[in-house]
């Protein structure tokens, strides 16, 4: 069967759309993440002898009508084909129109869309248009695999697991498609891009350019409840590939992207199993990788102690990123996060002493927020004093029990899921809380990344990073540059 995997163009005029961040949104540092769900389904799509294609529109910024010319072009003069659009919240009527064009062009195709949001609202993403032929409900490798062949031998997709499909005025849900527990089978996201796609094209502002994202297991045990990828796709037992297989990667990136310096780990807690991460590190120095590639993962600040650290720091680990999201105890035990104020400081304090730096994610506009709390979140962060950090307001997305709370409360202001983005792509705050309105909360993350970036103490540490670390010093003058336009 012949598959089109596409992530779709959005607003490409203002900038690239960074559809598979945790926020999607065209981001003012240029942010763009690879579209790795995608990748990793058509990838075991073509291991499994299907015939695959891939266009990544906001790559390389093209429109509807560019993008369709290119599509046409990949398609030929074939009829049959399964088209695979990825989502987002922000896109999600632009997406279902697309699909619908691609459904006018191939009359004999089957539209199917892919994601997060439609996952979490399957039915009504469907009622958007007649023309998309169905949703995938969760992790969809398997799911389109099986579509794609039983389209190929004519059998009745309602056999299909993991759909939702369209049954007259009605929909109708086929069977659960089961989580992937052979996570090795799944082929190296790297391998498919080196093939389809041209890593200088993605952009990620904690990493060095150009670098490649990969996933070394997916779900999370953890339950905030604002994280959208395990409550609507991926669930919360994490399924990992075997260190052997990521040394392997590690080792294919190393042999055939010259230009790549850098491997970013996306895992939510790639850091949950300890064992699993001496074993990794253990073989990436053995291969001796960590003279050739470095590394940043997001990391608990609960499952890391220093003589792990010491190990990821010898293995070619450069950057952790913890959610540390709040300085308040309380807002943390509201949002399910698991960890505790007191765990923070010493977790910094190893990371300093292994020779690792850290990003730190703070959130405000968590439920329990107040003006106070977020001082407290922005002393919290001064005093951690972590190499860099970013301040957000929370944007809650349909399927995570935040969405659910503040739609309940009546705090989301979106008339529409186009409200999550801004006309020109970036992010919009969509809460408006009793005591804090979105403007506060905005204004306030702004101030916070001025008071935390023009401290006389951040500016000398950062000067005596860059002089020990020339990439990084290249890297922390573009933030730089960004981070002055902002505030101007």
């Amino acid at each position: 069967m012949h598959i089109i995997f596409i992530n779709p163009p959005f607003k490409s005029e203002y900038g690239k759309f960074s559809r598979e961040s945790r926020s999607p949104a065209i981001t003012a540092s240029g942010a763009l993440y690879y579209p790795l769900w995608l990748i990793y389904a058509a990838a075991y799509c073509k291991k499994n002898g299907h015939t695959v294609d891939f266009l990544d529109a906001p790559a390389k910024r093209l429109d509807v009508s560019k993008s369709l010319e290119i599509i046409q072009h990949k398609a030929g003069t074939e009829e049959r084909i399964l088209f695979v659009l990825d989502t987002s919240t922000p896109s999600i009527k632009s997406d279902v129109s697309f699909g619908a064009m691609l459904k006018d062009l191939y009359k004999n195709s089957f539209v199917l869309l892919v994601g997060t949001h439609p996952t979490a609202v399957a039915e009504e993403t469907l009622s958007y248009d007649s023309r998309p032929d169905a949703v995938a409900i969760g992790e969809y490798d398997y799911t389109v695999n099986e579509l794609a062949g039983a389209l190929e031998q004519g059998m009745d997709v309602a056999g299909v697991r993991g759909l939702c499909l369209k049954k007259g005025a009605t929909f109708f849900h086929t069977p659960a498609m089961p989580p992937i527990e052979a996570m090795d089978d799944i082929p190296f996201a790297s391998s498919f891009i080196k093939e389809y796609l041209d890593e200088r094209d993605y952009f990620f502002t904690a990493a060095t350019y150009p670098s490649i994202q990969i996933f070394t297991g997916r779900g999370c045990p953890c339950r905030c409840n604002f994280c959208v990828y395990p409550q609507t796709m991926h669930g919360h037992r994490y399924r990992a590939r075997s260190a052997e297989n990521v040394a392997e990667e590690f080792e294919y990136i190393a042999k055939n992207f010259k230009d790549v310096k850098e491997v970013v780990i996306e895992d939510d807690t790639f850091t949950i199993n300890k064992d699993r991460i001496k074993k990794i590190c253990q073989l990436l120095i053995e291969k001796k990788l960590n003279k050739r590639l470095r590394w940043l993962c997001n990391a608990r600040v609960n499952t890391l102690d220093l003589d792990t650290m010491k190990l990821m720091k010898r293995a070619g680990c450069r950057l952790l990123i913890p959610g540390i999201e709040s300085g308040s105890q309380q807002i943390l035990d509201n949002i399910k996060k698991g960890t505790k104020i007191d765990q923070y400081l010493p977790y910094v304090r190893n990371a300093k002493k292994a020779g690792l730096l850290i990003h730190a994610c703070y959130m405000v506009g968590n439920q329990g927020e107040t003006k106070e709390t977020m001082q407290e979140t922005l002393r919290l962060a001064i005093k951690l004093n972590t190499d860099t950090a970013q301040f957000f307001p929370l944007i809650p997305y349909p399927g995570t029990e935040a969405y659910e709370y503040n739609k309940r409360q009546g705090y989301i202001t979106a008339k529409d899921y186009d409200d999550y983005c801004l006309e020109d792509g970036s992010y919009n705050s969509v809460l408006e809380l009793p005591n804090l309105s979105a403007k506060e909360m905005v204004d306030f993350c702004n101030h916070a990344l001025k008071k935390y970036y023009l401290r006389p103490r951040y500016i000398l540490h950062r000067l005596c990073v860059g002089l020990t670390d020339f990439n990084d010093l290249k890297r922390s003058a573009k933030a730089f540059g960004t981070f002055i336009k902002k505030i101007l």
